[in-house]
């Protein structure tokens, strides 16, 4: 989804982007499930924004392959919420949630810089607050897809009847398979199938912070 390879130096910069928008992520969904009761986070050391606490191997290769991907997820207990279905979508939507208040934080710095001090898009500070802004804007749009196990689905989750959220809750394996298999496709076959639902609002939106 975006050009890892124009330059060596552009993808270390987007590397180190998308990994410090994946711990924040992660730190969130940690976070907010440790606020609600849940320590498991905190108990196995991943309550940090340490990102090699974070990094899981084959999501890492997306991110270089794909253009998108994933860290390992923080694991969570629901049983230790007081109200499962509801704390497990707070503690979902937590993740997306850090990624866009991120990306509207870099592009109030980036609508200062670019309106107030004229720096330009070859400027190296303003190149990262735009990358900030796509990254995470990404990021929090493909982790609100209804497909297990990305954080839409525990959000849909928490507006199901009892019978119908378990039922639910066990298509996550199947789901992660079949994420998988979505990726695979776009890989070999470059066939932008998750781009094509992600990229239109992408835009917008980035297009929106950013004013341009």
């Amino acid at each position: 989804m975006i050009r890892m390879f124009s330059d060596p130096a552009s993808a270390v910069i987007i590397i180190a982007v998308f990994l410090s928008a994946l711990t924040i992520h992660e730190f969130a969904h940690g976070y907010i499930a440790y606020i609600l009761g849940d320590d498991t986070a905190k108990r196995q050391g991943r309550l940090t924004l340490n990102p090699l606490k974070h990094l899981d191997l084959f999501g890492s290769l997306m991110i270089l392959f794909v253009g998108v991907g994933w860290a390992k997820p923080v694991p969570v207990n629901p049983y230790n919420f007081r109200k499962m279905k509801t704390d497990m979508a707070l503690t979902a939507v937590a993740g997306p949630a850090s990624n866009f208040t991120l990306a509207i934080i870099a592009a109030v710095f980036f609508r200062v810089l670019t309106g107030y001090y004229d720096f330009n898009m070859n400027n190296l500070i303003t190149m990262i607050l735009f990358l900030l802004v796509q990254i995470n804007v990404l990021l929090g749009l493909f982790n609100l897809l209804p497909v297990p196990p990305l954080d839409g689905s525990k959000i849909i989750g928490g507006f199901m009847p009892d019978d119908m959220y378990f039922k639910w809750s066990a298509w996550e394996r199947n789901g992660f398979y079949l994420l998988m298999l979505v990726f695979v496709i776009s890989a070999v076959f470059r066939i932008p199938l998750i781009a094509s639902i992600i990229f239109p609002p992408m835009t917008f939106i980035v297009g929106l912070l950013l004013g341009i």
